[in-house]
């Protein structure tokens, strides 16, 4: 009877132990926003934020630009922060380690990943936002011009004699540097880290020769960066959509269907323009995504 009752005792408490720790960082009413540490992510972040402000009861917490990828999807899984925009190519190849096909189509690679997330981690992919920021390498227009470089090819045959930087992330990823390297075979004189908001006007100045830019990026236009061809396709599509933990849905009916209404509201150029307002024109990030929300009657 005692052997009955201790198997009884530790199996309760197991389950309260699981209980409590599946439900501790489930507060109804209560999400925490968050985004990765530049520009977009940034506008991104508040665009959010700003949108559940008005259309919804939620206590809203702001946790501006906390990390990258790898940084926020742990803070996801613990529960430590609740809501945020990823990148499909982000989500399939880094965080699910799935191999690429380039044959794959954009939808082919959300409707994978948004299953990968939820069957290994229940957090839900929401319907993306419609734009996709992907990378691509840039470098001056005098300097691509010299060395007669359209694509990464031809870059390859050049490399040897130019620096290229990158984030930190980029050197990590496994969409990263050496894959890239091992796909086309460049040979960089030199490799350096920068931050991503500082790599653009580091390449305009010449103090790095390529650059691993952002397409939705508007300083590739302002400072006369060419962007080359990926001509090999290595890098997958990369749509933004909000992705947060399915308890947190769940503690709150309706959210999912009032979140999904931003579906498709932000193309290329509009991404573009806002990174424009903010890294180019000095507009506070908080105030260009409230803008860009009544522009598009999101908000009152």
């Amino acid at each position: 009877m005692k052997n009955i009752f201790s198997l009884f005792l530790s199996a309760f408490l197991l389950f309260s132990l699981t209980a409590c720790h599946s439900g501790d960082k489930v507060e109804k009413g209560k999400i925490v926003v968050t985004g990765k540490k530049f520009t977009e992510q940034v506008i991104l972040t508040h665009i959010l934020a700003e949108y559940l402000k008005a259309n919804t009861d939620l206590d809203v917490e702001v946790k501006d630009s906390l990390g990258g990828a790898f940084m926020l999807h742990e803070a996801i899984k613990k529960g430590d922060v609740d809501l945020y925009a990823e990148y499909t190519g982000t989500g399939y190849l880094n965080i699910l380690k799935n191999q690429y096909d380039p044959d794959q189509t954009p939808d082919e690679i959300y409707e994978a990943t948004k299953n990968g997330y939820k069957e290994k981690f229940n957090i839900t992919w929401l319907k993306p936002l419609g734009f996709n920021n992907t990378y691509t390498l840039a470098l001056r227009k005098d300097l691509a011009d010299q060395l007669g470089v359209k694509t990464y090819s031809d870059l390859a045959k050049k490399s040897n004699h130019l620096v290229f930087g990158s984030d930190a992330e980029f050197f990590e990823r496994s969409d990263g540097f050496d894959a890239l390297v091992d796909t086309y075979h460049f040979h960089f004189k030199k490799t350096t880290n920068i931050d991503p908001d500082l790599q653009y006007e580091a390449a305009k100045n010449g103090d790095i020769d390529v650059i691993t830019a952002y397409s939705t990026d508007a300083r590739i236009k302002q400072f006369g960066l060419t962007v080359l061809k990926d001509d090999k396709n290595f890098f997958p599509p990369y749509y933004a959509a909000p992705i947060i933990r399915q308890e947190v849905l769940d503690a709150n009916p309706g959210l999912e269907d009032t979140l999904n209404k931003l579906s498709g509201v932000l193309s290329d150029e509009k991404m573009m323009e806002l990174n424009a307002q903010v890294s180019i024109e000095g507009k506070n990030p908080k105030q260009a995504a409230i803008d860009f929300l009544k522009s598009e009657g999101l908000i009152d």
